[in-house]
């Protein structure tokens, strides 16, 4: 299949996925702070030209990025609290009479959800609600923050229970109750929008180093959103949930060779026939303020516009599932005006085997597709993830993603003979080469962007993996250290990107 004539043309360069949250800080979590700014003079350093991130917007039970609890916020953890001593709404003595966790190398959401919002609210009693650019913060977001600073301030009032479990008259948005709400909760709501304003300040302020030192920001946007959301409890027409606002059926992904019986993800599906005859109202807004937020725009399960896998709410695992019909075309021809030419990052490696129609669709979006050489190797070369296969170099290459595991801990407990196939493509000889010469196919392959992971850049185990699909409660907590990556292992990657250059 020919390149779309629309197809987006794109800077050939290499990244490195890395977390916000997995920066180094002395407060729990990765921030926006100088470790993030350092991390950009880190990529220059290695003649990088993109830094790819995991979805920031505020989490819920199980802390993951993709169960979000708004499409538009972003997630008061990732707030520098340096930045506000230097601005004077805190000092450093306060911020370290909090418990941040005891390993620097792994993040304590059970300690951060304790005292993060605490430390936050002290800067906000010192802060004037009436500076200029935070009514202006309020004025330009007022179709998005107010909401989300009300139903923050219900959750906080309710035990941060999910909102299906709220009083019925809030729940279901009665007038008189949410006057009563909005009356009784006007500090607190005023906090949370807050906290969006110093979210959003300090992120512009990262974009902007970024973009002035030549390094590029891929966001992920996660195709669902969480059950638990501002957007679900104010827009529930926008979704297919009954009048108690809850699910019939939920998200999942069918059984594969990863995976025999599926994983239930449990995020509400779309009514596409309401957003349909809005025009997709939502769906632009959301990629309006992804266009502000980055450079370029990942979007995960890009599958889900073709169809998208559904099982009963509270089914054990996705075997009994069926599949639901997408918005398609019609979705892409809404969204790409709004886009007005950013590069768009498709996820789509789940293939046609899994979704028929994604590659078709693909095809016609002139987005980018996405091809992971960990799943390259099973010993056919036609192969569609071997980079010999690629039709063209409109792809953004991965040696393996946040849902796998790393290199190293990938290949470890193959055999000799399962590794014939791919000893004999990199021309290598031992399991140790792995690494290097998967990162070395990446970026000599045609593909336009290769992304590399930081844990698979310093040859980490699984014990750096970041997520365990259909698992809860150790997943999202890798940290990278400051004194992690070498000075020889620095100019490997600059060599590698001057060779193929990228």
């Amino acid at each position: 299949m020919g390149r779309n004539l629309e197809e987006q043309e794109v800077m050939r360069g290499s990244g490195v996925l890395l977390a916000v949250s997995s920066l180094p800080s002395e407060y729990g979590i990765g921030t926006m702070g100088d470790a993030a700014f350092r991390f950009v003079d880190l990529l220059v350093d290695l003649k990088q030209k993109y830094w790819q991130i995991l979805p920031i917007g505020p989490t819920s039970f199980g802390d993951s990025p993709y169960q979000a609890m708004s499409a538009f916020a972003g997630n008061p953890y990732l707030i520098d609290l340096d930045e506000l001593v230097r601005q004077g709404l805190l000092t450093r003595e306060e911020i370290r009479c909090y418990n941040w966790g005891n390993d620097e190398s792994t993040i304590d959401y059970a300690a951060l959800f304790e005292n993060r919002y605490r430390i936050l609210k002290q800067a906000f009693e010192r802060f004037d609600q009436r500076d200029s650019q935070f009514i202006k913060f309020e004025d330009e977001n007022a179709d998005w923050v107010e909401d989300y600073g009300l139903f923050m301030a219900l959750k906080e009032l309710f035990g941060f229970v999910s909102w299906q479990e709220w009083p019925e008259e809030i729940k279901n948005k009665q007038p008189v109750a949410l006057a009563k709400y909005r009356k009784e909760l006007y500090n607190n709501i005023r906090f949370w929008v807050f906290c969006q304003y110093k979210f959003y300040e300090q992120w512009t302020k990262l974009k902007e180093y970024a973009n002035f030192r030549g390094i590029q920001l891929i966001g992920d946007v996660s195709f669902f959103v969480g059950m638990d959301s501002v957007d679900v409890w104010v827009h529930p027409e926008q979704f297919l949930v009954d009048e108690n606002g809850e699910a019939v059926y939920v998200a999942a992904a069918g059984p594969d060779k990863f995976s025999h019986t599926g994983q239930v993800w449990g995020n509400p599906l779309y009514n596409w026939k309401n957003m349909e005859e809005d025009g997709f109202l939502w769906w632009k807004h959301r990629m309006s303020i992804s266009s502000q937020l980055f450079d370029v725009i990942r979007i995960d399960h890009f599958a889900g516009f073709a169809k998208t896998y559904m099982v009963p709410k509270n089914s054990p695992d996705a075997s009994g599932g069926r599949w639901m019909k997408g918005p398609g075309r019609k979705l892409i021809d809404a969204l790409n005006p709004v886009l007005q030419g950013k590069t768009v990052i498709a996820d789509d490696y789940g293939g046609k085997a899994l979704v028929p129609g994604t590659k078709k669709l693909l095809h016609k979006a002139g987005w980018l597709g996405t091809k992971v050489l960990m799943f390259a190797f099973d010993g056919d070369p036609a192969n569609e993830h071997l980079p010999h296969n690629y039709p063209d170099g409109h792809w953004v290459v991965y040696a393996g993603t946040h849902d796998n595991d790393t290199i190293v801990g990938y290949f470890r407990g193959k055999t000799e003979y399962e590794l014939a196939y791919l000893y004999e493509y990199l021309n290598i000889e031992k399991q140790d080469e792995i690494p290097d010469a998967l990162i070395r196919c990446a970026y000599a392959s045609v593909a336009d962007i290769a992304i590399i992971q930081m844990q698979d850049l310093l040859k980490l185990g699984n014990e750096a993996r970041m997520n365990k699909p259909a698992t809860v409660g150790a997943n999202w907590r890798w940290r990278f250290g400051k004194e992690q990556l070498t000075e020889n292992r620095r100019a490997w990657i600059r060599n590698l990107a001057a060779v193929y250059r990228r």
